[in-house]
């Protein structure tokens, strides 16, 4: 059930997404915010990476954008095609990782070491659940702000200015 929700965690993300191009991506929410949609995308990458990779697998692996700035994932999201690109498959890859991992753990109390603290696999899938179910929601705003689509379930819904009917 875990691997179930994360997968449709990602998903929302890659659907908030879709159909934009790296202007769009990249727009910032509100000044002095640096967050966007691409920045998001690099953000979660690097949850995925840290945490799938160096906590549980004990890979030493660098950051995916080493640049010595702890925000890098937000600051250095700008509107380059190669840019989106190295954003998505960084993405894509550290997914990858991951779901190849969780599919070989004989069981969800893997452990694995952040720092000095034992994590279990359970532990990191309720943690990136609850990670990308909260920047989800700022995605769900971003987008709603580039053009007006609001999230894939409301997306769907009709935009009635009353309340639905209720039922007996």
């Amino acid at each position: 059930m875990l691997v179930t929700h994360l997968r449709h965690q990602r998903l929302t993300l890659e659907l908030a997404c879709a159909g934009l191009g790296p202007e769009q991506l990249a727009r910032r929410s509100v000044p002095p915010s640096t967050m966007s949609l691409l920045g998001l995308v690099r953000h979660l990458a690097e949850l995925e990476r840290h945490w799938f990779r160096r906590a549980l697998a004990g890979k030493d692996v660098s950051r995916i954008w080493p640049t010595g700035d702890p925000d890098e994932a937000f600051t250095g999201a700008v509107a380059e095609p190669a840019v989106v690109q190295g954003a998505w498959a960084a993405w894509r890859a550290e997914v990858a990782f991951a779901e190849r991992y969780v599919a070989a753990a004989p069981n969800l109390e893997v452990r694995g070491h952040r720092g000095d603290r034992i994590v279990t696999l359970r532990e990191v899938l309720v943690h990136a659940i609850g990670e990308y179910a909260r920047h989800n929601g700022h995605a769900d705003l971003l987008r709603e702000r580039i053009d007006g689509r609001r999230g894939p379930a409301t997306a769907r819904r009709s935009r009635r200015t009353e309340p639905p009917a209720e039922r007996s």
